[in-house]
């Protein structure tokens, strides 16, 4: 019977946060908007949401609150590797998709000619190092980009670091000392905030260690929240709380400062709205876009990327006014919203169902085998 119900529940997932779902899309969107903006208006202190770079902050503290709700309790029934597979399910299938756009864009981009400084093999090398998460910067044309065919992808080889680190130690540690590793992470957090003088680090060769730094802190901070039942219930739909979100993102970059309003920021205020969200439930007007919203979230992520070089390409050849950088920014997030939803409904799902079934076709195979 035991061994009936670990494969039974091998593949069920628990019920999502509706709201948090809602705001992980809105803070997917930020990100693309950030990237755009970054190329229009490079200097922070003048660009509306200079720090939208937080955002990436904002998903891994709820994905320490997410991932220790799924799984705290189904951990030592499920197994390490079940949960290895489950997560690869999840998380590969978009960091492959997105290295194959990366590459299209990098080879065929009709605004640059960087492909052409680097041969073939070069070339696969970056493809294979991308899908594989290892971390290459060494184009320096592409800003030495840890993963210079989809950048984003620096997020997610430390997601899959924190993955490993929960599943190997963190989901046994004690309450205490979970909290004492959370002040420990707080407090480099603040270092690097304080050494690069903001938070914006993690993506290239340089501040490789500050994306380390980033997922210590706010991956163990959700974990917390979750862990000491921080969840504030209240009657905040969808809309108030994607307002305090975008609070986060859109207060003013003031060089000299960053160092101290980014950790503000990330240690107390992100943490905060995660408690929220999740005592927070959606009317039902809502509900659907907060489905939408939540499942959208990381194939934008993941896929817009490769665009945002074609937009710079652009922007470096033509020099275009500031009326015609608008237009792009705004048709351009919707339609990446668009081309994000055709990959998530005609790839990454059916890739995962496909992939999700197998799993569950040998769960059932091995159920059999020790009947």
């Amino acid at each position: 019977m035991h061994s009936e119900a670990v494969n039974s529940n091998l593949l069920k997932t628990k019920q999502h946060f509706e709201i948090l779902d809602g705001l992980r899309g809105l803070a997917a969107v930020v990100v693309v908007i950030f990237h755009f903006m970054e190329i229009i208006q490079p200097d922070f202190n003048n660009n509306f949401i200079a720090h939208g770079y937080l955002a990436v902050d904002f998903f891994f503290c709820l994905s320490g609150f997410v991932i220790a709700y799924a799984y705290d309790n189904r951990i030592k029934e499920m197994g390490i590797i079940p949960f290895f597979k489950l997560r690869l399910i999840r998380l590969q299938p978009l960091v492959i998709i997105g290295t194959l756009i990366g590459i299209l864009s990098f080879c065929l981009n009709p605004f640059s000619d960087v492909s052409n400084h680097y041969s073939f093999g070069e070339s696969l090398l970056f493809f294979i190092t991308s899908v594989l998460m290892i971390p290459y910067p060494v184009v320096p044309e592409l800003f030495f980009n840890n993963f210079p065919l989809n950048p984003p992808s620096w997020s997610l080889f430390w997601e899959y670091v924190a993955n490993i680190l929960y599943v190997l130690i963190l989901f046994k540690l004690r309450h205490r000392i979970l909290i004492f590793l959370t002040v420990l992470a707080a407090i480099i957090l603040c270092y690097c905030a304080y050494f690069d003088t903001n938070l914006l680090g993690g993506w290239g060769g340089e501040t490789f260690w500050t994306g380390g730094a980033r997922i210590f802190f706010s991956f163990l901070a959700g974990m917390l929240v979750f862990r000491s039942k921080w969840i504030i219930r209240n009657n905040l739909g969808l809309a108030p709380m994607a307002g305090l979100l975008m609070i986060g993102f859109l207060v003013p970059f003031v060089d000299g400062f960053n160092h101290v309003i980014d950790p503000i920021i990330v240690i107390l205020y992100f943490p905060f709205l995660v408690a929220l969200g999740a005592g927070a439930k959606p009317a039902k007007k809502s509900l659907k876009l907060c489905t939408f919203s939540g499942e959208i979230s990381y194939p934008l992520y993941m896929v817009h990327y490769p665009f945002i070089w074609l937009f710079y390409s652009y922007w470096e050849a033509y020099s275009p006014d500031m009326n015609e950088l608008i237009l792009i920014t705004c048709f351009g997030t919707m339609l990446l919203i668009g081309f994000a939803y055709v990959v998530m409904e005609y790839m990454d799902k059916p890739i995962r169902r496909y992939l999700k079934d197998r799993l569950k076709k040998k769960a059932q195979v091995k159920k059999s085998l020790v009947v």
